[in-house]
Parts: C-alpha cells; structure tokens; sequence
C-alpha cells in the first residue's frame, strides 16, 4: 500500500459534499484526496508523511471566492490605503502622510474611502486640495463606484460646469454648477483615461501581494471579476498570465472579460481573441462581466420603480442600465452560444430583471447550455423574480457581508428605496428556498475578502465581529441561510460557478488537496462567534501555501 503524503486527523472535516458525511481524517497523495474517513486513515501513514494534528479543529475544503478583484486589491495595498479607516479626518490625514512619503509621483493614487464618511457621501475636491497642492489626485471609493478628485485632476480633465454628465455617469456639482470633487460610475473615466500606466511588474507585484493576502484567509481559488482596461488599474490579464507562468501564480482563476458598455456586439472578437490568449496554468479566462447597472448608494443602480427623495416620494430618478437592454438580450444568447459563462453585475431590481430576461432568450435562441450564468452582488430583487434562478439555471453569487444595517444602508440606502423595495434586499433566504445555486465572494477590495466575516452574516444578518459600524438590530432575519449551507455555497457553489467542481470544492477521494484548517469548529460554539473564526492554514494540492503564526 502506497503511503500518503499528507494526513490530517483529529477533528472534524467539513466535506461540503450532498450527504455532508462525518469524517475526522483525510488523507492526502500526489496533490489529492485519496482518502476521507477516521481511524481507518492511519493505515496509510508512513515514514515521510506529514501529519497535521488538527486538534479538534475544522476541515473544509478550499474557500473559491466568486467575485472579486486580487490585482486590484494589491494595488490598493501598494497605493495609499484607506479602507482600513473610517472617517474623513482618517482619510486626509492618511493622504497628507502620504504625498508627503511620495514627493515624486505624478499623480497622488489611493482609494478604500467609505460613502457614509461625508455628508450625502460625496467628498469636496476642497478638502483633498488641502493635502494634496497642486499634483492631481484620483481616489476611488470602497465600492469602485465614484471617485474622489481634486481641482487639479478636474483642471487637466478639463472638467467645469459646463461638462455634461456622461451618459453612464454623474458629476456632483455645487448649486452653481460647478463640479464639486465626487465623480460618479462612468464620469470617473473623465479623469482616470489620463492616469499613468501601471508596468506589468507592478501589476504582477499586486497580484501576488493579493494573492498572499487572500491564501490567508483560505482562500484556493476565485473569480477575478473585471479582466481588462477598467478603472485606475489596468488590465490584470497580463499580470496572471506572467504568474502563471512562471509558477507563482498557485491559486485557480477564471477570469471575467470585460464587457464595455461604451461598445456593443463589436467587440465580441475582441473577446473571443482575449479568451484564446488568456489562458495558461492555472488561469483562464472563459467568463463575461456585464456590469449592468450601479450601485443604490449615488442612485445609478436600476429601478423597476423611481428612488424617493428621502421623504417618501418617488423622484423621476430610476437609475442606470449600463447596457441597453435590447442590446443585452443580443449579447448574452451570443455569448452563451460560444460557450462563455456571463457573469452580471446587477444590483437594482431592473438590472436583476434585465439580466434574467437576456439568460431566457439565450435558452429560448440555443437551448440549454452548461455554462452556469451568474448575477452577483442581487441586493434589490423583485419577489416575483426569484423563482427564476433556478427556472433558469442561474446562480444567486452573494456577497452577503453587505445584508446588514450600517451607516451607508441606514442614511444612504434605507430611505431612497422606501418600501416594499427596502425589505426585498439580498434575499438569500428565499433563493435557497425557490431552489437556486448559491455561489459566494466578497468583492474585495470593496470589503474584506474573509469568507468566514461573510458567512457570519449570512447566518445573523448582522456584522460579524470586528467588523461591526454600530449597535444594530438583524437586517430582514427571515432571509437569514444555515451555516452549512453557507458554508457550501462559499466552497462547492463557487465551485460549480468557476466549472471547477469536479476537481475541488468538496473533500471526497479523487478531488484536488486544496484544503483549509480553521482554527475551531464553527459549528460548536454560539452563532455569534462564527465571525471569529480564522484560518490557520491554507493547502494547494497538498501544498501549503499560507500558514499563521499559531498554526
């Protein structure tokens, strides 16, 4: 009997399999699974195998996130950071010290700034003047959705007031006219078109920064949602391609095309060339990224039904669909037809509608595919929509750290939607229910990529702790999922949405070693201390790729 490289024992594996069967050793060979069981597992120690004494601890398979931008987020990190602060008195602060360390940049670049830190969520280019002189500044908010600038940025866009508004996008001005510091969705690429190029070097230094970063929290494979020219950040094909190469690259990635909204059917060459030529190791880009519309915080998210004016009135305001939807319902039965995975952004209850109703053509055009379309981020979604998931085959990707009540939902939120809309956000609950795939991610660098803070408040509806902006009651309870089940979309769901569920995302004999300890069981202690719990290491085929220091 030929031993085993790797064998962990003495605490509880999560196999995220259909039957969730006990096991308390796994046992590991040439990168994979070659037994799940208990006792019986020790028959194929030998000399040289490692032994990992979980100690009562946890098993699961991999964290995949879903969605989520790791080039982007290490170029945050090389940046000047600020999502790890909270006020705008943090914010200038930190920017002062920064441009004061960076006397020789071009431009002052940052981002991570939270809406709910100003007034009406919209920072003045006066007081980012104020630190940062004459050099321009562009810093994203948390969200990716709107842009702090300052007058010198404005000055070179050539941005007044009597810039219009961008079709996909909105300039905040003050009563006058004039452009006031806060860019909103499409008006960013007014300034961020004359932002200097990242080199690739850069772009590949973030990416293994994020990378790093990401393994720490047991995290083996994910979805890098934006994959081309988007933003402050460049391309981060390029970047993966490079790692994979070279061997560094040790995550799984499917990558999602960049679908651009200034274009239409056009540039689908464009996109099938990019998926041939992204494509190598452990990266491929098969998917497509159709951000459909905003976000509900600068009104640019889509709305079967007008935002109110904060006093219960509907304006003529009812967001943005990025893509036309008559373009879309071609686009997407196209798309399918080539066999891409489309992977929306929609947050509104017309975005989620929009896109559901372009996967129904494509079925209605070409029948039924295996291509596991997937909307992400569903904050708003109408009751009558829901049960079309799984009538369609579409996969529900939560990010439900976002499902609580925090200074951003309660003042920026809350009172635009009114009600009914309010109560019909992140409905996990009524998903699982109608029968849909759940799939999982976090979208960092918009908020932490820590899965288990995501599944805290998938199974509370509240913040998990340390992450907490407020004392605050659960947000809709009754749409609240299990620990197991979040715990399953989080690992076989975004499995099965990146096509790479018959390789990983379940602990079962002949699947992939890529594994996490936790550092507890979740399952044993109160609901409340789910967010507690951390990795303490993180496995690629057997491979240990990130250990903490308690390990």
């Amino acid at each position: 009997m030929a031993h085993a490289d790797l064998v962990f024992t003495g605490g509880p594996v999560f196999t995220a399999n259909t039957v969730r069967s006990r096991a308390s050793a796994v046992a590991v060979r040439a990168g994979r699974i070659v037994a799940v069981g208990g006792d019986d597992v020790r028959e194929l120690v030998g000399p040289s195998t490692e032994l990992v004494d979980l100690r009562g601890r946890m098993l699961i398979p991999g964290f995949q996130d879903a969605h989520v931008h790791p080039v982007w987020g290490g170029l945050d990190m090389l940046r000047c950071d600020l999502s790890e602060l909270g006020t705008a008195a943090e914010y200038l602060e930190a920017i002062a010290g920064y441009v004061a360390d960076h006397a020789s940049d071009e431009w002052i670049l940052g981002g991570g700034w939270q809406m709910s830190a100003f007034p009406g969520g919209t920072p003045t280019a006066a007081a980012l003047d104020a630190v940062t002189g004459e050099r321009p500044a562009f810093f994203p908010n948390r969200d990716g959705h709107g842009a702090w600038v300052n007058s010198a940025a404005l000055r070179l866009a050539g941005i007044d007031r009597e810039t219009p508004d961008p079709a996909d996008g909105r300039i905040e001005r003050d009563a006058d006219g004039t452009p006031s510091g806060t860019l909103h969705e499409g008006a960013m690429a007014l300034v961020n078109r004359l932002l200097p190029e990242e080199p690739l070097e850069r772009l590949t230094d973030a990416l293994l920064l994020g990378q790093r970063y990401l393994h720490s929290f047991g995290i083996t494979a994910w979805q890098d949602a934006i994959v081309g020219s988007y933003g402050d950040a460049g391309d981060p094909g390029p970047a993966y391609l490079r790692a994979a190469a070279d061997g560094t690259l040790t995550a799984r990635v499917v990558g999602a095309i960049w679908w651009d909204r200034t274009q239409g059917l056009e540039q689908i060459p464009s996109i099938l060339e990019r998926r041939d030529r992204y494509r190598a190791g452990r990266f491929a880009a098969t998917s497509v990224k159709v951000m459909q519309d905003g976000v509900a915080e600068n009104f640019t998210a889509a709305m079967l039904e007008p935002y109110c004016d904060g006093h219960g009135h509907f304006t003529d305001n009812s967001g943005i669909s990025f893509v036309d939807p008559a373009v879309l319902a071609e686009a997407v039965p196209i798309l399918d037809a080539e066999g891409f995975q489309v992977h929306f952004h929609a947050i509104g209850d017309r975005a989620v509608r929009e896109c559901l109703d372009a996967v129904e053509r494509a079925i209605a055009l070409n029948g039924r595919s295996d291509n596991r379309h997937h909307i992400a981020h569903i904050q708003v979604v109408h009751p009558e929509d829901v049960p079309r998931f799984r009538e369609l085959g579409v996969a529900a990707n939560m990010q439900s750290l976002w499902a609580t009540y925090e200074p951003q939902m309660v003042e920026l939120t809350l009172p635009f939607l009114g009600e009914p809309r309010s109560a019909w956000q992140y409905p996990f609950g009524d998903l699982l229910r109608a029968g849909a795939v759940l799939a999982a991610g976090s979208d960092w660098s918009v908020s932490t990529p820590d899965p288990m803070a995501a599944i805290h408040t998938a199974v509370n509806r509240t913040a998990a702790p340390g992450h907490e902006e407020g004392e605050y009651d659960a947000f809709l309870p009754e749409q609240a999922i299990d620990l197991a089940t979040s715990l399953t979309a989080y690992t076989a769901g975004s499995a099965w949405v990146n096509h790479l569920d018959d390789v990983t995302g379940t602990i079962e004999v002949g699947k992939l070693a890529d594994l996490v300890v936790l550092d507890r069981d979740p399952f044993a202690g109160p609901a409340e201390e789910i967010g507690a719990t951390h990795a303490l290491q993180t496995f690629v085929e057997g491979e240990r790729v990130f250990a903490a220091p308690d390990a």
